[in-house]
Order: C-alpha cells, then structure tokens, then sequence
C-alpha cells in the first residue's frame, strides 16, 4: 500500500478534499495524467480534431436524453405512438427532450462522417493506428444498429414500413435469409415482438457495446497518440525528459481548445432544435407524425438520410449492373493475366478461376441478393482501409494534387448517392438510375483500386517535425 500524504493544516479546503481522495483512490488520479495533463498531442492541430470531442458529447446527450425518453415511452404497438405523442404533448419538457434526441442522432452521424473524413484526409488509419481505425469502424457499425432499432421506436408510418423493408433484406441472403428475417421480427411481419426486442437492443444492448468500443477506442488512440495534419509522429522526438518536442498536454490547452468547437456545435444544434427540428423532413420525416398503419403503404419509402447512400446502392444493384460487374470481372481477370508479369503462373490462373467463380456465383442469385451485399460491403470495406492505403506520405498534404481530385470525386459520389437516397427510385434505365449506378462504382473504386493509385505521382518531401505556425 502507497504511503498516505497528508495536505498542510493551512492548506485550502479543495487541496484537502483532493489530497484525501487521493490518498483512498491514486488510480483516479494516475488515469487522469495519463490521459489528460500528461498526454502529449500533437501542437498542430487544426479544425478538423474538433470532431472528436464532439462526437463524444453527442453520445453523452443521446443517453441522457434517451433516459428521460424510456421514463414515459411505452414499446407496445397498442400505445408507442401514443406514448411519443404525450411525451411531446403533456410531459412538462418533453418536447425538447425528444428533439434533443432525433436532432442529436442526426448530428451524430454529421460528426461521425466529418471525423472519418478527417482519417482520410490525414492518414490517421496508417501505421500505428490500425486498431484505434477498426475501433472506430466498429463504432460506426454499433451507431447504424442503434439508429436502426431506434428507427421504429415512434410507431410511425416511416418507422413502420421502413423497418418492414430493411429486415426484409436480410430475407434475400440465400437459404438462411427467411429464417434470420423471422428471427429479427419475432413474427412474421413487424410488430408487437419487434417493437419490444427493438426496444432492448436500442436501450440496452447495443449501448453498453458502443460505450465499451468507445473506451477502447480512446485507449487504443492515447496508447500510440494521436495522428496530426502533417502525419509526422511526435513520439520520434522528445527531450530529455522523454516529453515529445512538438507536443502539448491535452488538458488545459485542448480541453480549452475544444470549447470553441462545442460552442460553434451547440449555437447551430439549437438553432435547429428550436427553429426546424424536422429541417424539411431529413431529420424527422412527416410520414412518421401518422400512426403505423400495416394496410397503407406510404407511396415513398425511404430511410433516414445517414443511412441513403448505402440505400442507393442497394437500389441501383439491377440486373443490368449485375451483368455490367461481370463484365468487368472478367476484363480485370484478364488484364491480369497478360500483365501481370511480376505474379507467378499459378497465382495468375488462380485469380483467373477465382474471377470465373465469382461470375458464376453473380450469375445465380438474383440482384436483391448482390444489392445487399453491395450494401453491407460499402461498410465492410471501410475496416481494411488500413491496409488498402500504400501511399509513401500520411497526409493529403504531402501526397501529388490529384490525389486531392481522387477524394474529391468519392466525397461527391457519397452526396449524390445520399441525396438519391432521399427521392423516390429512378425509372429503370433513366439518367438518374444511371448516375447511382456509377457513383456507386466510384464508391467502390476509391477502395478496391487504392494500392495502384495511392502509389502514383510525386510526393512531396514528408517533414521530420511538424509545420506549425501560431496564431
């Protein structure tokens, strides 16, 4: 046991409080230099490391808000759309209560696409951050679960069939698909039964996985440090006190910092939860303000915007695509094999019989089937970026200008594939029908070609220490 101090008799009354706490819990106060006063992070920061402490005070507002919501909602198909009406109606606060809640999902996923982007700007999946990215991947993933359940909670029309026809997608995966789709309704059409496990999943289970992922998160991350705009590690030069030269602690300089993005957020947070909290019908469809009603099927079934650009996807995976894709299997196959000079024989030909299976596989089962597995690879793939990235330099500001143009372009694709995920399905062979199916293999491209291209141009000298200018 560590020897107890004692704080000076004329010591003042919070220096005596913090010694005696101190002295009966020194783990509290070693975690917090750990991880506060004594975690050095990179001095060069810039507006794009806000994103991080704001995802996390979004998460502290949906669980507080979320409390206060389980306090007067009812999962009962008789009574849920009732319950969210007299929470808005007659439970003193309730209404801002359940805006904060829906408005604070959506601001969620702004903050969660602006932090991820940020990865890609910078590199911040590289080496050594590998886990600290898979972390935040699966963090991502618990987020679209919690939203999807929470999806149906209000007992809307939108919640409703939009729930109808997700967990009919899982319908279209071969031999298992009607069974697991049974399993996640708990009927065999949406009701009562999915409302509750709904509700359990949104309330408890998926929670407690996201709050563990987000601490081991933040472990991960403090264990390596952080990434910075330069993609230089600071560790590599410290001084004689192993303090890293072109570090500051994170606690008082970046706590302090960080408020100025918390009050940039909450001035346009509440604008929108007191001015436009449905902001047009993206954050709060107008369908979902009529009760759930399975014998009228809204004309436009769509899901929430964070979720449309995967929904586009899904949508523009058509029979004519499908044949489009093997098509271009089998180029890629091909090209590969007159080209490849630097790959054996062998390896050759078996990329070529593993193209040939792959034709054959897409060739019998049916679009929805390849829809879905578009739609659940365009998250997948997200978690072997680390390894997909073969680029010299870190940072975008190192890398040759057009690599910018690359980004750009996939930037663009996610948006227009959002927005289409928004508007009613294109006519089949339209124009529209046509963009979504090329943004979606732009999508795909970023990715799947990133170890060829990623190692094109001429980089810029990558700097020992970091740029920094104050100011």
């Amino acid at each position: 046991m560590a020897e107890m101090k004692d704080a000076p008799a004329d010591a003042p009354l919070s220096v005596k409080a913090m010694t005696w706490l101190d002295n009966r819990f020194p783990t509290l106060f070693a975690e917090y230099r750990k991880h506060m006063s004594e975690y050095y992070a990179p001095k060069n920061f810039n507006v794009w490391y806000f994103f991080g402490s704001l995802a996390m005070l979004v998460l502290v507002i949906q669980i507080v808000t979320g409390i206060f919501l389980t306090m007067h909602y009812k999962p009962d198909a008789a009574s849920a759309f009732a319950s969210v009406e007299y929470i808005m109606r007659d439970v003193p606060g309730g209404w801002i209560i359940r805006y904060m809640h829906s408005t604070g999902a959506s601001a969620f996923f702004i903050v969660v696409y602006l932090h991820m982007f940020r990865a890609l700007l910078y590199g911040s999946y590289r080496k050594p951050r590998e886990l600290v990215w898979l972390f935040g991947c699966a963090i991502f993933l618990c987020l679209m679960a919690e939203a999807f359940f929470g999806y149906l909670l209000p007992w809307g029309q939108m919640s409703y069939w939009g729930a109808q026809v997700i967990v009919n997608l899982f319908g279209a995966i071969p031999f298992i698909g009607p069974d697991l789709a049974l399993l996640i309704r708990g009927d065999y059409v949406v009701s009562d039964a999915t409302l509750n496990r709904f509700f359990a999943f949104h309330v408890i289970a998926v929670p407690l996985a996201l709050l563990g992922l987000v601490v081991a998160h933040l472990l991960a991350l403090h264990d390596v440090g952080s990434n910075n705009p330069d993609g230089v590690e600071i560790k590599s030069h410290k001084d004689a006190r192993g303090v890293p030269l072109d570090g500051i602690p994170f606690h008082p300089y970046y706590t302090v910092h960080d408020l100025l993005g918390v009050s940039v957020f909450l001035i346009v947070f509440c604008a929108i939860l007191f001015f436009a909290p449905e902001l047009g019908g993206y954050f709060l469809e107008y369908n979902n303000f009529i009760p759930a009603d399975p014998l009228k099927t809204p004309p436009h079934i769509a899901p929430v915007w964070y979720f449309t650009p995967f929904y586009t996807m899904l949508r523009a995976t058509t029979d004519p695509m499908v044949n489009a894709l093997c098509v271009l299997v089998g180029i890629a196959a091909l090209f590969n094999l007159v080209r490849g000079s630097k790959q054996s024989l062998a390896l050759r030909g078996g990329l070529v019989v593993g193209a040939a299976v792959l034709i054959v596989l897409m060739k019998t089962f049916d679009a929805k089937f390849w829809g879905v597995v578009l739609m659940g690879g365009a998250v997948v793939i997200l978690f072997f970026l680390p390894w997909l990235d073969h680029s010299p330099a870190k940072s975008i500001r190192y890398r040759p200008g057009w690599h910018r143009l690359v980004l750009a372009l996939f930037v663009v694709a996610f948006l227009i594939l959002g927005y289409q995920g928004t508007q009613p399905a294109a006519p089949s062979g339209s124009a529209l029908e046509l963009l979504s199916q090329g943004c979606t293999l732009i999508y795909f491209a970023f990715f799947l070609l990133m170890p060829w291209w990623s190692r094109l141009g001429s980089f810029k000298p990558v700097p020992e220490r970091v740029t920094f200018a104050p100011h």
